[in-house]
């Protein structure tokens, strides 16, 4: 497959008088990826010889919970002692053991993350990291952007991922537009050379029933190809009157493998999730307490978001030095969806509260390709691998809004659905969105150092139309951005398994959507940030411990306001002048032969207002804890002991106090939720059993659903939840 140009230029300028020795690497290294084996002195080391299948999509190689080498980190696989930012991973062993019903659960033990800052709502997978909303600039599916705007977000069936990879930073010098936070790669389900055949079927809290399937394996006995195809179909209620939780989702792939060098995998998925146009609870401004009815009104309620999306994943060793890779993807959704909203008495009768109402159709359409050349050769004393990539993104965004008042809501009664005329669309806005991307990276290896250098130059181009359909006047807003991101780091490893590394960084992020107060496009999102830290694998214990230390600048970041719209206060998205953030993370992972694995983590963010709105600057930001922790922990007994088969878990999420608002009126008490599991292997039993797999698990489990706001927008923590499944795998 020939170069483009502009990667040739990039990839000759880059080699340019150097002489290239090619170092060893054979099939078997590229296809096993990150490996550990034993050096002469019995402890783990990581090869550093290492040509992975996984550096297309970031595939982790873990050990139970104790994840070791992805690609998120430099897109192509490297250990993460090797990587200068803070990493975590979400294992395939962790997702089987607490079996997330979201997005949000699946993250809800990694440091930093801060999911339900919004309390309950199962409308998106919205969530911050180190104090940074990553919603719309830090989801990555299979190392690809997954653009997002407005309402329109993809969402993430758990079932369909065999893990995330966290990078936690600003990372534009590889990735391009992502925040400052850092990025979130899910890494979708991929064929597997074994066959794999499951079936599940569940039942929970609030009516849940679920099915699902997972198959996998060779197509045939001769040809190298293998498939997988999973699904699942979902009928739920959930805590919320009139917010339903119901989902189908599909997910075919495919890989070709004709030769050991050559390979080309095709993801794809299909899923339709009909949940609430809005699921939060009355705020009492006057009181400045959370109500426990529902703002909403259930009879003008519905959302439903049919989402797709296709790609390809194409990689090719050319010889003992270069591979080339090519990574694409077209996505597409659409959201439909009535809301209705209370939010002050009514004059006449306080018992009823005034409700505001709208509806919106929403479409978003993202193409994503990226084109790699990666180079692995030596000069001198010096290993280098070298990477240079040209990456495009083209997205188009359709948004129709209409206005109107829903009848108000009787507090005597709340749960009773008011009937509302249909609202017609009053307002459009059509968005189109470019960005080209060109990068480089060189990781050079000199003994047990290793200095990553990388830049990246991004041009933006974006066009805005938003009009009036009452009258079909338009007004047009054309926006051409440029910025070069880079990123430094150096490591150094220890022959007993510790790895400190200091890093800078910076993020450029071109923002889709606009101010629904004044219809202006955003501007892009910038930062920098400075990161020193330690990662420890313990030498024949699988256990990888991790600090870091950070502080990062935003400036121009999206966030949520509640703004006086002419239909009445909305949470709208804004731009603000400058963030910082500071803090430290403690993270520690292991997967032990007794049958314990634990994940445990702790965070310490400091975020403040620099440059604001006026009675901000100086304050923290809304709905940021200074400390979060969180611990989770699975045994199974011995199989040849008492109760074989039986196993437990168990965990906690610690999460501090916060402000509920930015002028720092408003506060957030600390909490602490509970979550538990039990599972049971019927083989134990019997060996004719073997396969089939009980598991109960719960989360919020003592139900405690404190009062937490955001932007002057109150929720309530999600309840308790409880789902059985019974699974069987041949």
């Amino acid at each position: 497959m020939p170069l483009t140009p502009l990667s040739r230029s990039l990839l000759i300028l880059a080699l340019a008088g150097t002489t290239l020795t090619p170092l060893c690497r054979t099939a078997l290294a590229q296809e096993a990826g990150a490996t550990a084996m034993q050096d002469a002195t019995g402890s783990s080391t990581m090869l550093d010889t290492i040509v992975a299948s996984g550096g297309s999509g970031g595939v982790i190689t873990a050990d139970g919970y104790v994840g070791t080498s992805s690609a998120t980190g430099t897109k192509v696989d490297t250990p993460f002692l090797q990587t200068p930012q803070s990493v975590s991973s979400v294992t395939q062993a962790q997702l089987e053991d607490r079996n997330p019903q979201t997005l949000t659960d699946a993250l809800a033990y990694t440091p930093g993350t801060r999911v339900g800052g919004y309390g309950f709502d199962p409308r998106f997978d919205s969530f911050t990291v180190r104090g940074f909303d990553v919603t719309y600039t830090g989801i990555f599916r299979d190392n690809l952007r997954q653009p997002g705007a407005g309402s329109s977000l993809f969402k993430t069936e758990p079932y369909g991922l065999e893990g995330v990879s966290i990078l936690r930073g600003p990372s534009s010098a590889l990735y391009g537009a992502s925040g400052a936070g850092g990025l979130y790669n899910l890494i979708t389900k991929r064929p597997t050379d074994t066959p794999l055949r499951e079936v599940e079927i569940q039942y929970g809290t609030q009516d849940r029933i679920q099915g699902q399937f997972d198959f996998s394996g060779p197509v045939n006995e001769s040809d190298p190809v293998t498939y997988r195809m999973t699904g699942l179909a979902r009928s739920a209620d959930t805590e919320q009157v009139g917010v339903p939780d119901d989902r189908v989702y599909l997910a075919p792939a495919l890989t070709w493998k004709p030769d050991e060098d050559t390979r080309f995998t095709l993801l794809g998925e299909v899923s339709r999730i009909k949940t609430g146009g809005t699921a939060a609870y009355y705020y009492d401004a006057s009181t400045g307490k959370v109500s426990d009815f529902f703002a909403g009104n259930p009879a003008f309620n519905d959302s439903v978001q049919n989402q797709a999306r296709i790609g390809y994943e194409f990689e090719h060793r050319l010889n003992d030095v270069f591979t080339f890779r090519q990574n694409a993807r077209l996505s597409t959704l659409k959201t439909d969806a009535d809301w209705a909203f209370a939010y002050q008495p009514n004059a006449v009768d306080p018992l009823l509260l005034d409700s505001s109402a709208g509806t919106f159709e929403e479409r978003l359409t993202a193409g994503v390709i990226d084109n790699q050349i990666e180079a692995r050769f030596d000069t001198g004393a010096l290993d280098h691998t070298l990477l240079v990539g040209l990456d495009y993104t083209k997205l188009r965004y359709r948004s129709l809004n209409g206005y109107g008042v829903s009848p108000p809501l009787d507090t005597r009664d709340p749960t009773k659905g008011r009937p509302v005329d249909p609202i017609p669309f009053q307002t459009r806005t059509d968005q189109d969105q470019w960005q080209l991307g060109a990068y480089v990276q060189d990781q050079i290896r000199y003994d047990a150092w290793t200095l990553t250098l990388g830049g990246r130059h991004d041009w933006v181009k974006t066009d805005t139309d938003n009009t009036t359909l009452a009258t079909n006047a338009m007004t047009t807003t054309k926006q051409t951005d440029k910025a070069f991101s880079g990123r430094i780091g150096l490591t150094y490893e220890f022959d007993f398994g510790l790895a400190p590394y200091a890093s800078y960084s910076t993020a450029f992020s071109p923002n889709a959507g606009v101010n629904q107060e004044t219809g202006a496009p955003f501007k892009p999102t910038e930062s920098t940030q400075q990161e020193v830290g330690v990662k420890y694998l313990i030498p024949d214990l699988n256990t990888l411990l991790t600090a870091a230390l950070f502080n990062i600048e935003q400036k121009n970041g999206l966030y949520y306001e509640v703004v006086n719209l002419p239909s009445g206060p909305a949470n709208i998205q804004v731009q603000r002048g400058k963030l910082r953030s500071r803090g430290f993370e403690l993270e520690g992972v292991t997967t032990l032969d007794n049958g314990l694995s634990v994940t445990a983590s702790y965070t310490y963010t400091d975020m403040k207002i620099l440059e604001g709105p006026e009675g901000t600057v100086g304050n923290h930001v809304s709905s940021v804890p200074m400390h979060m922790a969180a611990l989770w922990a699975d045994y199974t007994l011995p199989e040849d002991g008492f109760a074989a088969g039986l196993g437990f878990g168990a965990g906690v999420r610690f999460i501090g106090k916060s402000y509920g608002n930015d002028t720092n009126t408003l506060h957030n008490s600390a909490r602490a939720l509970f979550d538990a599991a039990v599972h049971y292997d019927f083989a134990a039993i019997d060996k004719k059993y073997e396969g089939l797999k009980l598991q109960v698990n719960a989360t919020n489990l003592f139900d405690r659903r404190d009062a937490v706001c955001s932007a002057d927008f109150c929720y309530r923590d999600a309840g308790r939840k409880v789902v059985g499944s019974l699974k069987y795998s041949w």
